[in-house]
């Protein structure tokens, strides 16, 4: 399957030096978006436009002009986003035949008017609801980093994420409401920038939870996540080099190193030590506020109450056509009464302050993104069990970072050879800038 491997800096020096066009990358990554069709990473292609968007971009670049970095470059949009014309399906059968989007998302259209040459909408988790990546509509798309066992790719973007991995796209557009964007570029061994929320329009997405949904992407390093989130933001981060000598990272003792597996656990150890031999300070905190969540939360959970109002009505008319383990998850929603949501929101809120509070002074907190690699897909098709137990893990370290309201990269750690595990970096809401000047120091040092 063709690919490109490249960086999205890297392309630009290529097609400065005149050593590719954007049309030959965007028909290489169109072959191989043909064939990882079949395999249920896309569920529709747009070769027309996206090789109208390159050529367009050749012929600008070949008159001087001076081009946005995603200029003329393929990226895969998830299918949760509003596309001008087609009904968004959001990884689901049950909004087959409803009408089509009038507009282009915000996402998507800044993304256009980047130039970027968007070559089709990817799979997902039905309605974005699991970090697992399994479709039994669509089919669900194999990780990209074992060519020999089928594993899952995580979720909800997992197509975005294997169309990354897979060189199909130098960026992926998905979404993070509780890990989507980072658990999948964890277990495919790529990088994924969860933004603060605010920092996208979140219109002409399908929602899952207002509180936390966010719009962001993932790519091949920590500088395209960057590039991305400026079209996407309209508000390029002023970021700056720095040595990792002298970061300030909190470690949590609470919950984020429970239960790791074993290579998890090696390569987050190896990297906290080369960390360390670099000059970076880790410094154990207890951080008990992560043991707050679940309870706050527990009255149904905020995804669930805030999902089960967006489905209501389409759970009334069809709900046999839903993939019962989000049926299942929509569901918990039903019986939580207003006051008790109000309730959520105002414990969420002062949980929030507490905890920012309790985080004052540090770069960034680590840790490893899920405690897993990819699980097997065949035992978690076939039990409820198994699938609820691995979701909740791939999960658990992502989700607080939304509930913060925080930023978060997921950077890959592990060596060659090794199945993809993912450090995570988070910081608080607004603090993206500073943030992603901790993670291009940390992947300096960690490549």
């Amino acid at each position: 399957m063709p690919s490109i491997t490249e960086t999205i800096s890297q392309l630009n020096t290529r097609l400065a030096k005149g050593e590719t066009r954007c049309e030959a990358l965007t028909q290489q990554a169109l072959a191989g978006a043909e064939v990882a069709s079949a395999r249920h990473v896309f569920t529709r292609l747009y070769p027309d436009a996206a090789l109208a968007a390159a050529r367009h971009a050749d012929a600008a670049r070949a008159a001087g002009v001076e081009l946005n970095p995603l200029a003329g470059l393929p990226l895969s949009i998830k299918d949760l986003y509003d596309v001008a014309g087609e009904t968004t399906l959001a990884g689901s059968r049950v909004c087959e035949g409803e009408p089509a989007a009038a507009h282009d998302a915000p996402a998507v259209s800044r993304l256009r008017a980047a130039g970027a040459a968007i070559i089709g909408k990817t799979n997902m988790t039905e309605f974005a609801f699991s970090g697992v990546g399994i479709n039994p509509h669509y089919g669900t798309p194999n990780n990209a980093a074992d060519a020999q066992v089928a594993r899952v790719p995580g979720g909800s973007s997992s197509g975005a994420a294997v169309s990354v991995a897979l060189g199909l796209a130098v960026a992926g557009l998905g979404s993070d409401t509780g890990g989507s964007i980072r658990i999948p570029a964890a277990l495919n061994g790529i990088v994924g920038f969860k933004c603060t929320q605010s920092r996208v329009p979140l219109e002409g997405a399908f929602e899952l939870a207002r509180s936390l949904d966010t719009v962001c992407a993932m790519t091949r390093s920590v500088e395209d996540c960057v590039i991305v989130d400026a079209a996407l933001s309209g508000q390029p981060l002023k970021v700056r080099r720095r040595p990792v000598s002298g970061l300030r990272l909190a470690l949590p003792m609470s919950l984020m190193l429970d239960d790791l597996d074993q290579t998890v656990a090696r390569a987050f150890d190896r990297s906290l030590k080369t960390l360390s031999a670099a000059g970076a300070r880790i410094i154990d905190i207890p951080l008990a506020e992560l043991k707050e969540i679940a309870q706050i939360n527990a009255p149904g959970g905020l995804s669930p109450i805030e999902a089960h109002a967006v489905h209501v009505e389409r759970m009334a008319r069809n709900a046999k056509a839903y993939d019962p383990r989000v049926a299942m998850r929509v569901a918990l929603g039903a019986p939580i009464t207003a006051q008790q949501y109000i309730r959520l929101l105002d414990r969420r809120r002062d949980w929030i302050a507490r905890t920012e509070a309790r985080l004052e002074g540090f770069d960034a907190v680590i840790c490893p993104t899920v405690p897993i690699v990819a699980p097997e897909t065949a035992p978690l098709v076939a039990s409820d069990e198994a699938f609820f137990k691995a979701n909740a893990l791939l999960l658990r370290n992502t989700f607080p970072i939304n509930f913060l309201d925080g930023c978060s990269f997921s950077l890959p750690c592990h060596q060659p050879g090794e199945l993809p595990v993912g450090l995570m970096l988070s910081s608080l809401r607004g603090d993206d800038a500073r943030l992603a000047s901790v993670a291009l120091a940390v992947e300096a040092v960690l490549a």
